[in-house]
């Protein structure tokens, strides 16, 4: 558990493949790689087929309750802690889970939540989806946002991953969730019936307005398959000989470190094109994407350090990744000392049904609230100066690409799922059935 002065916040993404998981494998690696920290945050892509996320409610529910029963499986491994759901949130295909520790169940002040889809037609095939929630600390309230987002695929996408994040940044608004689970704007889909949205926005309180990614007292986490390749273009038939294999000499031209020099991320971060004002800690883990489908066969009976098995037609790269913003030079200049502190990042085990490596990061966040900067002291500080502004029309695009999610997801349903299918095939003979009576009775 966390200290009286720090919080201790863990954050996972994971790409699901559309499939769900098996709780007790996600479990074992979670227990393993940490011991019951304050707040768990799971951040998910991919998390079901393109029907059931679109049309979300009871169809999206059975692949997020495997999380639910993971998050408390592996809470019994941290010394029989207990986790409540505060809020799960997706826009699309992406999905936001936030647990805290029952302990602290009555220290969340607020919440809010917040979607957008930069896919086709704005919709949420590709996207992103944010939870804030107002922490009390002391007499403050500690603000943490967490965004959970998917970029656009593929090694010569790498612009238009940077225009994703620019889309985010312009679409993602932040609104309170009360305590039935409801958003203020309807562009996301509703919660699972296991998730508990806590305490009621207090009136006049910073919660009320929406808000973007970037906020003065607020901290920011990003977590995802934002897709980062290490080349531009598509492996040649014999490059995947020179493809990382598990050596422990970095010095050996197939250890992970040279081809993490090739990182696309780091290069746009450095330059300023993407996740503007934020970092990530140093990466010592082998490329998370992709994995061949004999890696994922094996998955749960081979030593991962033995062998690397590769999808050739890809290469391996750091896709899945989680980035924060450093305390604001005015917090830290009235609070000498403080600092958030990396605890451990990581790539977890691969699972036996994705391609690509779960990613966890644990923090130690101070627990005191971040305070809002006289005129003075801001400076060009990333949270006062967002590097791209609000669409003054997010409602309305989001609102407007969610009634085509379900537009897609119906179809979908019908044509690409058994239980459509069989809908679909009632539908038919009952049209055909009723023309038969219909064609009896003009005979007569």
């Amino acid at each position: 558990m966390a200290s009286t002065d720090f919080l201790d916040v863990l954050v996972v993404t994971f790409n699901c493949g559309r499939k769900p998981i098996r709780p007790e494998t996600f479990a074992r690696h979670l227990s393993n790689a940490t011991t019951g920290p304050d707040i768990i945050v799971l951040s998910l892509q991919e998390i079901a087929p393109i029907a059931y996320s679109f049309l979300g409610g009871s169809y999206l529910a059975p692949y997020l309750s495997q999380f639910h029963h993971a998050v408390h499986q592996a809470g019994k491994a941290f010394g029989e802690a207990k986790y409540v759901n505060v809020v799960t949130r997706n826009a699309g295909l992406t999905a936001c889970m936030v647990f805290v520790n029952e302990e602290h169940k009555s220290k969340i002040r607020w919440v809010q939540a917040a979607g957008v889809g930069v896919g086709l037609q704005g919709m949420g095939n590709k996207g992103a989806v944010g939870v804030r929630l107002g922490y009390a600390a002391t007499e403050d309230t500690l603000e943490l946002a967490f965004v959970a987002a998917h970029l656009a695929p593929m090694e010569d996408a790498l612009e238009r991953r940077n225009e994703d994040w620019m889309n985010i940044v312009r679409g993602l608004v932040f609104t309170p969730v009360d305590k039935k689970g409801s958003s203020s704007t309807t562009t996301l889909q509703g919660a699972t019936e296991d998730s508990e949205p806590l305490l009621s926005n207090a009136p006049g309180s910073a919660s009320d307005h929406p808000r973007g990614i970037y906020t003065p007292t607020s901290h920011l986490i990003l977590a995802g398959d934002l897709n980062y390749r290490t080349s531009p273009t598509t492996p040649q038939p014999s490059d995947h000989l020179a493809f990382p294999k598990p050596i422990t000499s970095s010095t050996d031209p197939q250890h992970y470190s040279h081809l993490l020099r090739n990182d696309q991320l780091a290069r746009e971060l450095a330059a300023g094109r993407t996740c503007q004002g934020l970092r990530e800690a140093p990466i010592h883990f082998p490329p998370t994407y992709k994995y061949s489908s004999k890696a994922q066969t094996h998955a749960e009976t081979d030593d991962m350090t033995a062998e690397w098995v590769w999808a050739k037609h890809r290469w391996p790269s750091w896709c899945d990744r989680i980035l924060f913003l450093d305390l604001p030079r005015w917090m830290k200049e009235e609070t000498p000392g403080a600092e958030i502190k990396v605890v451990w990042y990581t790539a977890l085990p691969l699972m036996p049904t994705s391609d690509h490596r779960p990613v966890a990061l644990s923090l130690r966040v101070p627990l005191q609230a971040i305070p809002a900067p006289e005129d003075s002291e801001g400076g060009q500080d990333v949270r006062l100066r967002p590097p791209f502004g609000t669409d003054p029309r997010w409602r309305e695009r989001r609102a407007a690409a969610r009634r085509k999610e379900v537009v897609v997801g119906l179809l979908a349903y019908l044509f690409w799922t058994w239980e459509g299918n069989g809908v679909l095939l009632a539908l038919i003979l009952g049209i055909l059935g009723g023309w038969a009576i219909v064609r009896s009775q003009l005979d007569v």
